[in-house]
């Protein structure tokens, strides 16, 4: 298979967003010079401007989420940095759903669920992990609702309890909550990694079904280099 470059959001976007940015800037500025009574007024307006403009920009930035996707491993990039997983240490990928009265219910999310966790987390920087464990706490307490109701969400929203993946390695502090994360989400969607469906450029099913295709292509893991 081909290596594929994805982002959430295209060149000629981020250009015309930057042309907006900067054309907006120009025009509140030259407003505040012509009626502003005093010339520092005016400066402390454009100062203003530039500072929303530097913020909105910086924003923007952040948001950005890409994807590569090759004949061997799947990567997401983040602003933190990001993390990536062979081909051959994942079991399945699909739409995380949430079953409510027997009833599933797709969620805003695709699913990878692992071989083995070792790989994903040694891959993972401790920024990338924490901002997982902070903006997939929503998820987290929605499938303790219909899985395990009594359980108390501050007791596994942050389970930092020493963990042993399959190859015997143990992990402390950051990756331990990250690998215990995975455990529990496990238990309530049957999948460890979580993409969000707004970090994607097309439908969460059309995504799955290219991510499938590689899938199906890639080595075993047993002849996989």
């Amino acid at each position: 298979m081909d290596t594929l470059h994805l982002t959430n959001t295209s060149d000629s976007q981020e250009r015309l967003i930057k042309k907006a940015l900067i054309a907006s800037a120009i025009f509140i500025s030259l407003v505040a010079i012509a009626f502003a009574p005093k010339f520092h007024h005016a400066l402390a307006v454009i100062a203003l401007v530039c500072c929303v403009a530097f913020v909105i920009h910086t924003l923007l930035k952040q948001s950005k989420v890409s994807y590569t996707l090759t004949s061997t491993h799947f990567q997401q990039h983040l602003h933190k940095g990001g993390w990536a997983v062979k081909w051959n240490n994942i079991s399945s990928i699909g739409i995380c759903s949430y079953q409510q009265q027997g009833w599933h219910q797709p969620l805003p999310y695709i699913g990878i669920k692992l071989k083995h966790y070792s790989p994903f987390l040694d891959a993972t920087c401790p920024r990338v992990a924490s901002d997982i464990l902070m903006s997939q706490r929503a998820l987290l307490y929605l499938g303790m609702k219909q899985s395990n109701p009594n359980t108390a969400f501050e007791d596994i929203v942050l389970d930092s309890s020493l963990f042993k993946s399959s190859n015997g390695k143990v992990y402390s502090g950051l990756l331990a909550m990250m690998a215990n994360r995975m455990k529990h989400q496990r238990g309530f969607f049957d999948f460890d990694v979580f993409i969000s469906a707004a970090d994607l450029d097309r439908e969460p099913a059309e995504f799955v079904g290219l991510a499938r295709r590689y899938l199906a292509a890639a080595e075993p893991e047993d002849t996989a280099n």
